[in-house]
């Protein structure tokens, strides 16, 4: 008797498990179908941004590359087709410069809980959120810089970001991405002497 339960129990967890929510890839965002699966990315997560009218949802690269690898999204070309992780990938890079590097930092922040959106507006590659707090309830915490552990930043770029991040009442972060895609971060202050 217990096996038929076990078994009975497997085929109920099966049913549960959710279908992937397509995607179609448009060059540097990705557009999702119109469904609730697809709304719950937003509603749960601030994953991309509803499209007035439409129901679906707009996932920047990044976005969508986070949820392809947590099996919670099916990418297609335009044409279609099925894009694999690697011919996304491929194709992100093409797009988007420094897209691996944004990745690390993007897909780490994710990873501890935080709410990580663009700040294109601010000068910066991304604006994080306080754990509990999504965007529209409150600003943003930290503005973050990814950069590759092999790059450098004159002094003048650095001070550069450091101002913006002053003048928008934001803690600056710097992302250092190595070669395996570990980030170390540093946060850079403000002090008087």
């Amino acid at each position: 008797m217990a096996k038929k339960a076990k078994k009975k129990a497997k085929k109920v967890e099966k049913k549960v498990i959710k279908k992937k929510v397509k995607g179609v890839l448009d060059r540097d965002r990705i557009i999702t179908e119109d469904s609730d699966a697809a709304r719950e990315f937003y509603a749960q997560s601030r994953f991309g941004s509803i499209l007035e009218g439409e129901g679906k949802v707009q996932l920047s690269l990044l976005e969508g590359l986070f949820l392809f690898e947590a099996g919670k999204l099916e990418i297609k070309s335009s044409n279609g087709r099925k894009l694999s992780y690697e011919s996304f990938l491929k194709k992100a890079k093409k797009v988007a410069p420094n897209f691996w590097v944004r990745y690390c930092v993007f897909k780490d922040i994710r990873n501890r809980g935080y709410i990580i959106k663009t700040a294109l507006k601010f000068g910066a590659d991304f604006r994080v959120y306080d754990r509990g707090v999504k965007p529209g309830e409150d600003h943003a915490r930290w503005v973050i810089y990814p950069v590759h552990e092999s790059e450098y930043l004159t002094w003048y770029e650095f001070a550069a970001k450091n101002r913006v991040a002053h003048s928008t009442r934001k803690r600056l972060l710097i992302g250092i991405v190595d070669d395996e895609g570990d980030v170390t971060y540093y946060e850079i202050r403000w002090m008087r002497p």
